[in-house]
Formats: structure tokens, sequence, C-alpha cells
């Protein structure tokens, strides 16, 4: 049976080539959901790097739209929000004749009302200054203690000789636990959290709801609770979890509910998808490059490295998308006006030009923090040191504990052009240290 789902898997991989490699350049289109679902999208992205780094794609499931493939180009556009503009929504919508009847185009991808990663300056760096402070330094150094007995309370609870799945056990309910915490919501009904999130950022059918009646029933409910928490938050003293502090900001606490349920979904889905698949992707790579594993566990101090690589190497969301302010020229190519722009991380963190034997997985890279993960310029990831802390420490929560974790078969990928991430993955555990 597994060589019949390997054989199966390499027959997919090879169909997705020859697509990326046979299809004319005029019309090639990389935004394939069943090719991430595959592990089968880097051709796409090879070709384009090599032949056409800024490419016009026009017309797919999601319109027409410019790929930006090569790190150096994605750092451009990245940092240069007078021309390219969060405003218009940071993913790729799709077109509304691809979608079922019973949906609706603006709630496919974006929020009603924008939170500040779909804002420009000044709104964008007002909203991102008011919640900036739970994820500052000093505030980490407080959470790290708790994270650290919350991760070692997850990994004393696996099974010992039996399979499990890691991202339900570990991955998950390590970044919901944290999550939990930075909301100050209820412990005991954290996993409506992981819910919430799946249910944002994957299409029904797919994820956990069906169809898009039940995802809009979920965020109702999701809505309908983070305004009762409000509530009782604005009525409160001040306290230093994110909800305290969108309800008390100066310049948040009059937004409309619609407003704050923006922010709050991307707080939701940021604190969520960024760990959690990195965290399931660092135990998957370990797995495929088993010298780097007894690499790691010769030299622990190579944890933080290795987390940085594992952010690169995995790319847990594959890109951003922007729109143009302006006719732009940009590397020879005229970007007009209104033209999306999509800058594929998942592309420029495997750029030969910019970052040596890039698709290999090296622990102890010189500068394992070059990497395009986070994004760049005013919108770079706020909780990006938050996210490298709890991978720090739940591997070196590991590393005390097991001395292998042998992933048993091909884990289930994600079915998105957005999350690059796991759905599921088979381990076993052989023993304890």
């Amino acid at each position: 049976m597994a060589d019949t789902a390997a054989s199966f898997r390499e027959e997919r991989r090879a169909l997705w080539r020859r697509r990326a490699y046979e299809t004319p350049l005029e019309v090639l289109n990389p935004a394939w959901a069943s090719a991430f679902r595959d592990d089968a999208h880097w051709p796409f992205f090879a070709r384009l790097r090599a032949e056409d780094p800024v490419h016009w794609t026009p017309d797919s499931n999601y319109g027409a739209f410019w790929s930006i493939t090569r790190y150096d180009d994605i750092m451009a556009v990245d940092t240069n929000h007078q021309v390219f503009s969060s405003a218009q929504g940071i993913g790729l919508p799709p077109k509304a004749s691809v979608l079922p009847p019973d949906a609706k185009l603006e709630e496919s991808t974006e929020a009603a009302a924008p939170s500040f990663i779909g804002m420009d300056p000044p709104l964008h760096d007002i909203q991102r200054k008011t919640v900036s402070p739970v994820v500052a330094p000093a505030n980490l150094a407080n959470m790290a203690p708790q994270i650290r007995e919350r991760a070692g309370a997850i990994l004393d609870s696996l099974p010992i000789g039996d399979p499990f799945d890691w991202v339900d056990l570990v991955s998950k309910e390590l970044t919901t636990m944290t999550l939990a915490t930075l909301f100050d919501f209820p412990f005991e009904e954290r996993r409506k959290l992981t819910f919430w999130s799946d249910a944002m950022t994957t299409a029904p059918g797919v994820g956990p709801v069906a169809t898009y009646a039940e995802r809009r029933a979920a965020l109702a409910d999701c809505k309908a609770y983070f305004v009762r928490l409000w509530n009782e938050r604005v009525n409160a003293e001040p306290r230093g979890d994110l909800i305290s502090m969108l309800a008390h900001g100066p310049q948040t606490r009059a937004c409309s509910m619609e407003e704050f349920f923006a922010n709050v979904t991307l707080l939701i889905i940021g604190g969520n998808d960024t760990t959690r698949n990195t965290l399931s992707g660092s135990v998957y790579a370990l797995n495929v490059f088993p010298d780097q594993n007894l690499k790691l566990r010769a030299e622990p101090a190579l944890i933080p490295a290795m987390v940085s690589e594992t952010i690169r190497w995995q790319t847990p969301l594959a890109h951003m998308s922007r729109t143009a302010t302006q006719d732009y020229d940009f590397q020879g190519r005229r970007i007009r006006e209104g033209d999306r722009v999509v800058m594929w991380y998942v592309s420029g963190n495997r750029d030969e030009a910019a970052i040596e034997d890039p698709d290999a997985y090296l622990i102890d890279r010189p500068r394992p923090r070059q990497h395009l993960s986070f994004g760049y310029g005013i919108h770079r990831c706020v909780g990006n040191r938050l996210a490298e802390l709890q991978l720090t420490i739940i591997w070196e929560e590991i590393l005390k504990r097991f001395p292998e974790i042998r992933v048993l078969e091909e884990p289930r990928r994600s079915y998105s052009i957005f999350i690059k991430g796991y759905e599921e993955m088979k381990v076993l555990i052989p023993r304890r240290i």
C-alpha cells in the first residue's frame, strides 16, 4: 500500500511538472491549490524565476495577476507601499464565476472591514502600534516560562510506541494554547480558535466546514464571542491581552465592531498558521534530511538557527498580494494601475541567486534568518519573534525527551495557495530518553 501511494504521488508530481514546462509561458498560471497540496508547485516557480520573473497571468480562477518570484524583486515590492498597496486585500480572491451559488465574493478571502495588514499608512501604523506591546521583548520574556510549561505538558502527554497525528496533538495544541494566552481567551474553549482559523483560511469542502453557509455561521459565532469579550474588557481596567489593548487603545477604542473583528481574524490566523505549520514542517524536514537531525541532536545550540531555516524552507504563507496604485515600470515590465501583484514568498525563499543551495535544508546556514517568510517593510509580521520563541522552546523540550520522532508516511498537505501547511502527519515516537 505504501509503495502504491508513493507511486501515485510521483505520478501526480510528474504531471504537474509537465504542465509547468509545457504550458506556453504567456498563459502560465502558478496558482493551483491542488499543486500545493501535492507538493508539486516548485517547477512553476523555478521556470518563472529563470524565464519570466515578473510574469503576467492573463486569466485564472483568481483573475489576472502579476507573479513576482525572485528574492530581490519581492523585497522591492514589499518595501514600496506607496506604489504597491495593501488596501485592496493581501490575498488572491477567486473570481465570482468560480464560486458556488451560496458564496459571496467578499467573504471568500477578505474580511468585510480591513485589518491593519490590509491598510496603508497612516491607519496601518496606528493600529499596528496598538497591538505591538504584547509581543515586545519584555512581554515575550514574561511569557516564555508559561510557553515552556505548556510545551512540556503537551509532549509528556504523547503516546510512546503508538502512531498519532503530530499536527493535531502537538502543532495545533501549542499554537492554540499560546493564542488563548495572548487573547486571555477561556482556556477550556481554546480549540474554538483552531476551528475558526481553519474555517477562515480553507475553502469550504476542504476544511472544517462543508459550505459557505456553514462558514458564515462559524464566523458569526466567532464575531459574537469576541464582541462579548470586547464588551467585558472595555468596561474593565486595562490589561495586557490583545483584546484589552484594542479596547483601551486611544486610536482603536472607538473603532467599529467590524474593524475590531477584522483585526481579531488577522491575529487569530497570524498567531496560528506560521507556528503550527513550521513546527510540523520541522519534524518532516528532519526526517527528509536525517543528517540534519543527527547534527541537531549532537549540537542543541543550533535550535534557533534550525527554527529560522525551517521557517524559510517551509514558508508557511506562500504569498501576499498588493494592488498597484499607479502605472509603474518594474524590471522591464509595465504594471498598470489596479493590477494585482503577487509576491510569491515560497519562490523567493528558493531563489538560487539569493540563497545558496536553496532546496537543501541546512540548519547551520551562515545567515539562517535571511528569508522572506515574515515579509518585509511596514507589513513585516508583528509576531515573528513570538513564533520563533515558541518553536525554539518546544524543540528544546523535544530534545530533552525524545531521541527520535519518526514520520510514518507522506503528510496530508493543505489545499491552498495561501496557507502552505499540513493537515495531518502520522508519526511514531519509539521511546523516551
